[in-house]
């Protein structure tokens, strides 16, 4: 069975054909009664969750630093979309995709800012910064009242099965062929020692800025589509609870790995429904969890290994054949 599967897994068209079988489930669940409305939810936050897990990755997994404000940029994606949809660009055909982009924008530019004063540091100097930038964040969102203050705000529903499937495979690609091209190998030689990548001609600054770039403008598209499939969304939506979350799928699934980042938000997405009947508890087991991962497992299920599927020719032909 295991040959089976590694073979499968060698087959360059079996990702493609999954991804055009994938596509075409989530489309039919939108025409057919194939799943109910609860099921739906939960497989949108699935994606949402993926989107975050991946992104929050590029930087504590592939260039081994340590962010805790990845709950910022969603809170920015999600207000800037909330924004174009309610009062920008009500009603109109292009609101769903532009919503999207424009949030995934202004994450990417305030990325942009924070990486530029914050890349000499790292470690727990990086968290330090990254949590200031989260607090300011949902307190600016608070004192803004033309974003509804603390009293939050109310976009239309409008993300989908589809659309949600369709960003999460776009994340993944272009996540992927980041880490796999020549600045993706630079960010990885960060993480294995940034005094020896320098000193070796790595250019540190271009690859860190790229990285909390790519970053924070997918935590932004994650979070416009979690604004787009909420009723309600305010800034107590995007506290520092929200980020130990996406900590907990990251280190769950595994650091430096996209496999990892999937599994880590299935585990965690299905594991939070199932703790719902708890209700506040499940906010102690939840931490408690991250806890247990960092002294037990720090690198988490698929740490620093992938799946055969998101390999590039060249090192996925390297292996042995079973």
């Amino acid at each position: 069975m295991r040959h089976f599967l590694d073979s499968v897994a060698r087959c360059r068209w079996a990702l493609p054909a999954l991804i055009a079988v994938g596509f075409a489930f989530v489309v039919a669940c939108e025409y057919f009664p194939l799943l109910n409305d609860y099921s739906k939810i939960v497989l949108i936050t699935v994606g949402i969750n993926i989107i975050l897990c991946s992104s929050l990755n590029l930087v504590n997994g592939y260039m081994g630093e340590f962010s805790v404000g990845h709950a910022g940029f969603m809170a920015l994606g999600a207000y800037a979309s909330a924004l174009m949809t309610i009062k920008w660009l009500p009603a109109s055909v292009f609101e769903l995709p532009l919503g999207v982009l424009f949030g995934g924008t202004i994450a990417a530019a305030i990325g942009f800012l924070l990486a530029l004063l914050s890349f000499k540091t790292r470690g727990d100097y990086l968290a330090i910064i990254t949590l200031a930038f989260l607090m300011i964040v949902k307190s600016a969102i608070e004192n803004i009242n033309y974003v509804g203050g603390p009293r939050g705000m109310t976009p239309p529903v409008l993300t989908n099965l589809p659309w949600t499937f369709f960003w999460v495979v776009v994340t993944l690609w272009v996540i992927r062929n980041l880490i796999y091209s020549k600045f993706g190998r630079a960010i990885t030689a960060i993480r294995e020692d940034e005094i020896a990548a320098n000193a070796m001609g790595v250019r540190i600054r271009e690859a860190k800025i790229l990285a909390f770039v790519t970053s924070s403008f997918f935590g932004g598209v994650a979070g416009a589509l979690y604004a787009q499939v909420n009723f309600f969304i305010d800034p107590k939506s995007f506290d520092i609870v929200k980020s130990t979350e996406i900590l907990v799928m990251v280190y769950l699934g595994g650091i430096a790995s996209l496999g990892g980042s999937i599994i880590g938000a299935v585990i965690f997405t299905v594991l939070l429904q199932v703790l719902q009947p708890l209700g506040t508890w499940r906010m102690v087991i939840l931490p408690l969890i991250l806890v247990l991962l960092m002294l037990f497992r720090p690198r988490g299920i698929m740490g620093m290994r992938e799946l055969t599927w998101f390999l590039p020719a060249g090192e996925l032909f390297k292996r042995p054949k079973p």
